[in-house]
């Protein structure tokens, strides 16, 4: 038995494979994000291809989207948050990490995924990637002659600085 790649503690058969094989419909958004990052684990280009929008589909790409999926190793999902989409719902979005490895280093997919429901079923739309926030300093700067924040009790340029 081998766990389930969306991390959702489930094993493989009984989480995204009846997905994958097309014999179940994910009922909420998180669960299609979920089935889609795992079909990149299992390299199901076909599953991803389906459960695009059908007004999405044009710029998709089989081939590019196989060559990334088998050419990565996949480390995990991370579910951020989700907001509606779900079994009731009739759209949805879910923020989430996806961490992979290939050749040239490790990586992180960082996005907010839009999904829509369309006669029972969900389909991811597009995504965005979230824009980095701004960390502000609550604390005044400290100039290069006064006393190290430390505690060292020397100047901050001799110490810290």
């Amino acid at each position: 038995m081998k766990p389930c790649p969306c991390n959702s503690g489930q094993e493989y058969q009984n989480c995204c494979e009846p997905y994958h094989s097309q014999t179940a419909l994910p009922d909420t958004a998180e669960k299609l994000m979920r089935s889609r990052y795992s079909a990149y684990v299992e390299a199901r280009t076909d599953y991803l291809h389906q459960t695009i929008h059908p007004d999405h589909r044009n710029d998709y790409d089989p081939k590019a989207t196989e060559e990334w999926s088998k050419n990565s190793e996949w480390l995990g999902l991370d579910i951020i948050s989700t907001q509606k989409g779900g079994s009731s719902d009739s759209s949805g979005v879910v923020e989430f990490r996806a961490n992979y490895k290939n050749k040239s280093g490790t990586y992180q997919s960082y996005e907010i995924s839009r999904f829509e429901k369309l006669e029972n079923q969900w389909f991811y739309t597009d995504s965005e990637t979230p824009k980095a926030k701004t960390i502000r300093n609550s604390k005044p700067k400290v100039g290069r002659n006064q006393p190290c924040p430390c505690g060292s009790n020397k100047k901050y340029k001799k110490c810290c600085g």
